[in-house]
């Protein structure tokens, strides 16, 4: 038998579960143009022309495609996994959709994918040419557990998913942004909250050639801290897709990437909580959790 819980966001209940669920499992609950020579060359020039007045603290995103973001969306599990059917996830890939095709990715899901699938569409991703592209998203949608994430066959770690385009594998993302948004739990715990009182709303190397560290310039935008569940909304999808899309589309176009998830975050901790007959797993909380080693501020459109 299923059982659902209950968020509250702005005055609404709405039936939401966790995105970890072998322990809720074994419960008996249920978590989770022109082309013309003359003109291509007049436009070249005019891209050489505003890059070399991009300020060298920013990612330079004056390139002919802001670039490709893959979502994939494992909603059906194997029975042997132990994983329930995530419900309300294509309301997550929608709205990604969505929301990413309107800042100008070319954006591609895949549905249901085993271990082997996510590998192979990552490494035949970061094997493409990427020269005329400004960065690279992906976005992983799933069950998970701290450093993995469910195919629909099993799991598989997150490390071996991205490490297909560290500086030394993947050249021609070199010194751009890779970013990685990861909707899954990270563990089993649950987020009591505390009650807080209202506050106001509110060197230069002159050497040209240098190294770069191979895992420099990447963004991980995970759904919560470590150890800890994710919850998701059957209705209306999780809450980190939801506050995600939601400042996307606000300002997605005029704020730096950091001062969007740090909105995101204030969004998910402020706006959700969880609502149960189950004392074990009522009102609880979320907050999502960024891991950066961007080396500029990215901002989608200059």
């Amino acid at each position: 038998m299923l059982s659902f819980y209950y968020y509250r966001e702005e005055g609404n209940s709405l039936p939401v579960v966790a995105e970890h669920s072998l322990v809720l499992m074994q419960r008996g609950l249920f978590s989770d143009g022109d082309t013309s020579k003359k003109k291509k060359n007049v436009t070249m020039r005019s891209i050489k022309t505003t890059r070399d007045r991009v300020p060298t603290y920013q990612y330079n995103m004056n390139f002919e495609k802001l670039g490709k973001c893959i979502i994939i969306n494992n909603k059906n599990f194997d029975k042997v996994t132990g994983m329930g059917v995530r419900n309300g996830t294509d309301k997550d890939a929608e709205a990604l959709f969505k929301c990413f095709r309107s800042l100008g990715f070319d954006v591609i899901v895949y549905n249901d994918c085993s271990c082997a699938k996510m590998q192979d569409l990552l490494k035949k991703a970061s094997e493409e040419d990427h020269t005329n592209a400004a960065c690279f998203a992906c976005i992983l949608l799933s069950h998970g557990e701290e450093n993995v994430i469910y195919g629909k066959d099993g799991v598989t770690p997150i490390k071996d998913l991205t490490a297909h385009f560290r500086g030394d594998r993947c050249k021609t993302l070199l010194e751009k942004p890779k970013l990685f948004f990861i909707q899954a739990c990270r563990g089993t715990e649950l987020d009591d909250g505390i009650q807080a009182d209202s506050g106001p709303i509110n060197d230069t190397d002159a050497n040209p050639r240098y190294k770069i560290p191979v895992e420099a310039d990447f963004l991980f935008a995970y759904s919560t801290v470590p150890g800890y569940y994710s919850w998701r909304s059957p209705g209306r999808g999780s809450w980190f897709v939801q506050a995600l899309c939601s400042i996307l589309e606000e300002h997605g176009k005029d704020l730096e990437i950091m001062q969007i998830l740090t909105r995101v975050n204030d969004r998910v901790a402020r706006h959700f909580e969880s609502q149960s007959d189950d004392p074990h797993f009522h009102e609880k909380k979320q907050i999502p959790c960024v891991v950066s080693m961007l080396t500029k501020e990215l901002y989608f459109s200059q």
